[in-house]
């Protein structure tokens, strides 16, 4: 029990920081959050940037692992009401948190410093490798290929607000279609 009350201290201070900590640097910086992509909006390109890049990925995603056999992890999974409850509320913050901090802050830092492509890959090569934490399984690192597509939509759009939403419905579609459970 005290295990996982200290994991989930742990988690909760490291989501604190990933979520506030990127502000606090803007204002100690004297640096616009702007800049950063760390003022939310969303302009009529972005949501059609994001309804195209949900539709690119996610329809296929779904009728590949609707076809998938039951032991690789395919068709439609049934979480419990709180189960889902519990995945989809994290999904969902987990969005916020994680497009903040990889995104907004450490994408522009290594944007900056590296250039655009070498910039983007770096900041999503971390994000990728910070889900192998909680679950060590080589297959998390596939999170870089949304980790980039979310990337081009801050890039391209100049706010987090288009990659927290591709991001948070990416993951409320995990819930139901995640092709590996428990990963």
């Amino acid at each position: 029990m005290a295990g996982f009350i200290l994991a989930n201290v742990i988690g909760l201070i490291a989501a604190s920081f990933m979520l506030y900590f990127p502000y606090t640097w803007c204002r100690r910086r004297n640096e616009s959050e702007e800049s950063y992509g760390l003022k939310w909006f969303l302009t009529g390109r972005a949501k059609i940037d994001v309804a195209v890049a949900l539709a690119v990925t996610l329809i296929p995603l779904t009728v590949i692992v609707m076809y998938l056999p039951a032991d690789w992890g395919g068709g439609l999974k049934t979480p419990s009401f709180w189960d889902a409850v519990n995945i989809l509320g994290g999904g969902i913050a987990a969005a916020f948190i994680e497009e903040t901090f990889f995104r907004g802050w450490l994408q522009t830092i290594t944007v900056r410093k590296f250039g655009a492509v070498t910039g983007i890959i770096m900041a999503t090569a971390l994000f990728a490798a910070v889900h192998l934490i909680a679950v060590r399984k080589a297959i998390r690192l596939l999170t870089f290929f949304p980790g980039l597509i979310m990337a081009l939509l801050r890039h391209r759009n100049g706010s987090v607000m288009p990659g927290i939403i591709y991001h948070a419905v990416c993951n409320v579609w995990a819930v139901w279609f995640s092709p590996l459970p428990g990963v």
